[in-house]
């Protein structure tokens, strides 16, 4: 089955049209977005050790990883350890506080998406200070906001989410704040304007800057999938998380 998917899809294809296509973005997007190059998440749920494996073969550096268990089966998966030494895994699924030590404890864990609240981040924050050394740097988080309003989508609203990021960049040593994240309704229609998703983020990123007397360009903003990353460039987006644009790309027949 392995092989016979492989052989289908070809990532490294896949991985180099989204890359294109970001740079493209880039040069048609407004001067006035104060943003820098976007970061490229990799979203590898799912997918077998192989797919990661070659894709890190292919220059990628970051992948996503929605649950627990499988993020914790492949960060010490003994392939990928020994072929991608410089992995870099973000966690972008809910997190329940159960769940907490055990992906603290993950060997190339780089950042935590989805934090939606102050009982949360304490919780990671205290967790990181028992299991890390005091030499070891805080851990990168971001704030997960819905931006949708649906009840099935986790993240805190909209005009609380500046308060959580000032609570955990004021109390909080152990979490590095980079920035702030969204998910976003599914299937926006770009024929009727721009997503309002975006549109919000984007306002929170603002207030956010100016609360805090931050630049644009210090404060992260994870948006944007494999339907729309370039939509979320053109908005201002410093990160996107694209998987099947990368792990579904379609060999070229010959």
């Amino acid at each position: 089955m392995l092989r016979r998917t492989m052989a289908e899809f070809d990532i490294k294809a896949g991985l180099l049209h989204v890359l294109k296509r970001i740079d493209e973005v880039i040069l048609l997007r407004s001067k006035e977005i104060q943003a820098s190059r976007p970061l490229l998440v990799a979203v590898s749920k799912t997918k077998p050790a192989e797919a990661i494996i070659e894709a890190y073969q292919a220059g990628q550096r970051d992948f996503g990883e929605n649950y627990v268990q499988e993020l914790v089966e492949k960060s010490q998966h003994p392939d990928i350890v020994a072929q991608c030494p410089g992995i870099k895994w973000h966690f972008i699924g809910h997190l329940q506080n159960n769940k907490i030590n055990k992906i603290l404890s993950l060997p190339n864990l780089h950042m935590i998406q989805t934090v939606d609240s102050e009982k949360l981040a304490t919780r990671l924050d205290a967790a990181w200070s028992k299991l890390k050394p005091a030499s070891e740097p805080p851990l990168r988080v971001l704030v997960q906001i819905n931006t949708s309003g649906e009840e099935a989508k986790s993240g805190i609203g909209t005009k609380k989410a500046p308060q959580l990021y000032q609570f955990i960049t004021n109390n909080l040593k152990h979490l590095q704040l980079m920035g702030i994240m969204t998910i976003g309704a599914f299937g926006f229609d770009y024929s009727i304007g721009p997503n309002p998703d975006f549109v919000s983020l984007m306002q929170v990123h603002r207030s956010i800057c100016e609360a805090n007397s931050l630049s644009p360009e210090s404060v992260l903003v994870s948006m944007g999938m494999s339907n729309d990353y370039d939509r979320a460039i053109e908005m201002g987006s410093t990160m996107v998380r694209v998987g099947s644009s990368i792990f579904g790309h379609r060999a070229v027949k010959a």
